[in-house]
C-alpha cells in the first residue's frame, strides 16, 4: 500500500545542527544538572552554514531567554533503557526515563532554557551569546526557539519528586594560591569566573555514592581552559569545600 504523502515518515529521521556550542564547561563533571543553578556560565553558540544569516535571527533581540533543543552527544548510546537512576534521587530510586531529564534516553535529545546575551560575529562566523547554561564544549544545538513567558511560565506546574530547587550548597573556601592564580586571570576571557567556580563546586557535583562522606579525595573541574582542583571537608559541625588551584 503506498505512503499516503501527509504522514509522517517512520523512517529514521536525519538532523542537521544549526550551531555548536563553545563552553565554559569542557566536559561533563561539574556542568549543573540544570540550566537555571548558575548564572555565571557563559557559551557562544558557532552558527553552522547555511543557517549563519543575520536574517534568520531578525528579532530574536527582543527575547531575553531560548528554548535550545540539542544532543546530548557524549550519551549517546546503541541501546536505550527503560528505568534510569535520576541523581536528585541520591540514584538510588528507579525512575521511568520519560518521567525525567536524564542524558540516556531515545534520541539522546535534550531541552534547556538560556539567557539570550546576543550575536556577534567572531572571526568571521556568527555566534550567538548566551549564559545561565548547562551545555558542555562541542553540544550540537538542533534547534533556537525564542521562550514566551505567557505560554511556557506555568507556575502551577508540579512534578512530585523534583518540585523544588536544590538548596542544600557548601560553604566555598579560596585557598591562598587559588587566590593568587585567580587574580592573575584576565575577567573578560573569564567573565564570573569566581561566581562560576562558586556555583559548580558549592553545589556538590560528586557522584551520588560519594556525597556525605568525609573525604580528602581531590577533583578537578574543567572551565574553559582551566583546572579548578578542590576538595570536601568536614571537620566536627563545619563542612566547606576548599578550592586548591585554579589553572
Amino acid at each position: 500500500m503506498p505512503r499516503h504523502p501527509s504522514r509522517p515518515s517512520d523512517e529514521a529521521l536525519t538532523l542537521t545542527p544549526v550551531a555548536i556550542t563553545h563552553s565554559c564547561f569542557k566536559d561533563k563533571f561539574g556542568v549543573p544538572r540544570q540550566p537555571g543553578l548558575t548564572k555565571h556560565a557563559h557559551a557562544e553558540l558557532v552558527i553552522q552554514a547555511p543557517f549563519d544569516r543575520e536574517d534568520a535571527f531578525r528579532g530574536l533581540e527582543t527575547a531575553s531567554h531560548l528554548w535550545l533543543i540539542f544532543q546530548f552527544h557524549e550519551a549517546v548510546r546503541a541501546e536505550w533503557r527503560p528505568v534510569v537512576r535520576p541523581p536528585r534521587l541520591g540514584g538510588n530510586r528507579k525512575m521511568g526515563v520519560f518521567a525525567s531529564r536524564s542524558p540516556f534516553r531515545p534520541n539522546s535529545l535534550g531541552l534547556s532554557v538560556v539567557r539570550n546575551e546576543g550575536l556577534i560575529r567572531k572571526e568571521g562566523k556568527l555566534a550567538l551569546k548566551i549564559s545561565d547554561h548547562d551545555l558542555i564544549e562541542g553540544t550540537p544545538i538542533l534547534d533556537i526557539k525564542p521562550y514566551l513567558p505567557f505560554a511556557d511560565a506555568l507556575p502551577e506546574a508540579s512534578l512530585g519528586w523534583a518540585d523544588a530547587p536544590p538548596t542544600e550548597r557548601w560553604p566555598v573556601r579560596f585557598l591562598e594560591e587559588a587566590e593568587a592564580q585567580l587574580a592573575g586571570l584576565p575577567a573578560d576571557a573569564y567573565p564570573d569566573l569566581r561566581a562560576l567556580i562558586e556555583d559548580v563546586v558549592g553545589y556538590d557535583p560528586r557522584p551520588s555514592f560519594r556525597r556525605g562522606r568525609d573525604e580528602e579525595r581531590v577533583y578537578g573541574a574543567h572551565l574553559y581552559d582551566l583546572n579548578v582542583r578542590f576538595r570536601f571537608v568536614t571537620e566536627e559541625s563545619d563542612k566547606r569545600v576548599e578550592v586548591l588551584t585554579v589553572c
